[in-house]
This record gives C-alpha cells, sequence and structure tokens, in this order.
C-alpha cells in the first residue's frame, strides 16, 4: 500500500465513520430499526503521574451496527477505486 493509498483509507474511513453517526441520528427515532442504534460504548482511560510529567486521557468510542457497516462500505469503496 502506498502512502497516498494510506491517507486515502485514512479519509473513507473518517467519512465512514461520520456517515454512521448521520445515518444513526435519523434512524434513532424509528422503533422498528432500534437493534441497528443501538450503541455499545468502550472507553480506555490511561493516567499517569511522574512529578515531571502528567497526563491524562480519555479515549471514548461508540460502536452500532449502522457505523460498522458503514464503515465497512467505506473501506470496500476504497478497495474499488
Amino acid at each position: 500500500m502506498t502512502h497516498k493509498s494510506t491517507w486515502t483509507l485514512i479519509l473513507f474511513l473518517i467519512l465512514g465513520c461520520l456517515a454512521g453517526v448521520i445515518f444513526t441520528e435519523l434512524l434513532s427515532s424509528v422503533t422498528a430499526l432500534s437493534f441497528l442504534t443501538k450503541t455499545a460504548e468502550l472507553s480506555w482511560q490511561p493516567k499517569a503521574d511522574f512529578n515531571l510529567i502528567k497526563y491524562d486521557l480519555f479515549i471514548q468510542v461508540k460502536l452500532n451496527l449502522i457505523s460498522m457497516i458503514t464503515i465497512a462500505a467505506a473501506f470496500w469503496l476504497h478497495r474499488k477505486l
């Protein structure tokens, strides 16, 4: 995979994530499709205090079926280009 291809893949995946968020918001009011919008949260919070350097980082990822489908579609579109 070339350098340019790596950046386009990252762009496609970010756009896929954003599309998943938009579709989730649009479909969240439809009760028949609630299984698509049910979210699982993954979080990681590393902390350290070394007297010289102190850091506190919080990373949270919210995944649902729509997000996974749009990320897979973005990857598939990238492979087709």
